[in-house]
């Protein structure tokens, strides 16, 4: 049963939709010095990759500096990226306050007016789709379509799901795969795929999320290989929070990844005096990345402290394109 909508909210956010539309069409402000040193970094080689923009990247900026989070299209345009990767739980104040149609609308004229492409979206907060509890997991599922019928709306290819639910290795196995499977059969009614990063717990032991991938067997049932997240464990068995025992390979467990990669997120927390991230060899993984034969977008996701959010997600991009040209 759709939600009713009042319609003094829907003129609302179709003002604030206008607003964004008219500022945008204004010719765009000169970059400040970070953003035109990324725009002149040169590198020897065409990048094989395009460049998406995470919207986590910029959660701070949302959540906490009070920027409408449908600033997004806007704000990555500006940046020099050509695709958006949403977050779902970003939008929740305007879902509860709009009505989900109205948002994922909006989204959609954004971006076609900022000829930006949508790409993904990552899905947080609706459930665990590898819960022990059979009701529970199918509420999951059900609470995910909706997801699966946005990204259709927008034009993504995918959405990126968590497979939270249980760190038990026996069980999980039998929970992950149905929890997919079921998702995974709706999703390619339209003709979207359900992807699986390596997000904490179990989803962080590459061998056994590749044993759940296969075990599903579905072609819209992928991998988004991040370059971070290999925490298998955290303290008292939390989902987030203080990590006691990572992956012990994480550029093993990267490769491994890209076997069903249909998206890659490039991480970064901190970066050197030579640009360099500090805890991951950016050239290292881009050639894994050529060599696996991916050619499609790759997600910049800062998610450091001491630079701030538009600094580190620069960082991360400059690094990226430089790092083109150390590679075979």
């Amino acid at each position: 049963m759709k939600t009713f909508i009042p319609s003094g909210k829907i003129y609302q956010v179709v003002f604030y939709v206008l607003i964004v539309v008219f500022f945008s069409c204004i010719n765009t402000k000169k970059k400040d010095n970070a953003e035109t040193t990324v725009e002149n970094a040169k590198t020897e080689s065409k990048p094989f990759f395009k460049l998406s923009l995470a919207q986590w990247s910029l959660h701070r900026t949302f959540n906490d500096d009070g920027v409408s989070p449908f600033e997004f299209a806007k704000m990555s345009k500006d940046l020099g990226f050509e695709g958006l990767e949403y977050v779902s739980q970003l939008y929740n104040s305007q879902v509860q306050e709009f009505g989900f149609d109205v948002v994922i609308d909006s989204l959609k004229t954004l971006s076609e007016l900022n000829k930006m492409q949508n790409v993904l979206i990552m899905v947080d907060g609706e459930g665990n789709l590898a819960d022990p509890d059979e009701t529970k997991r199918n509420e999951a599922v059900e609470n995910h379509k909706k997801w699966v019928d946005a990204a259709q709306k927008l034009g993504c290819h995918s959405i990126r799901v968590n497979t939270f639910g249980t760190n038990d290795p026996e069980l999980w196995k039998e929970t992950v795969v149905d929890g997919l499977r079921k998702l995974a059969t709706y999703a390619a009614t339209k003709n979207i795929d359900v992807l699986c990063e390596n997000h904490g717990w179990l989803s962080s032991d590459a061998p056994k999320l590749m044993e759940a991938i296969h075990a599903v067997n579905m072609p819209n049932c992928g991998t988004l290989p991040d370059f971070g997240n290999w925490c298998v464990k955290r303290k008292d068995g939390a989902q987030w929070g203080e990590c006691e025992e990572e992956y012990p390979d994480k550029y093993q467990g990267i490769e491994m990844l890209l076997d069903a990669a249909k998206a890659v997120s490039a991480k970064s927390y901190d970066f050197d005096e030579n640009g360099n991230e500090t805890t991951l060899d950016y050239p290292r993984i881009l050639q894994l990345v050529k060599d696996s034969g991916y050619k499609n977008f790759i997600g910049v996701e800062y998610e450091g402290a001491r630079l701030s959010e538009k600094e580190g997600l620069l960082a991360t991009k400059e690094l990226l394109l430089n790092s083109v040209a150390t590679l075979k």
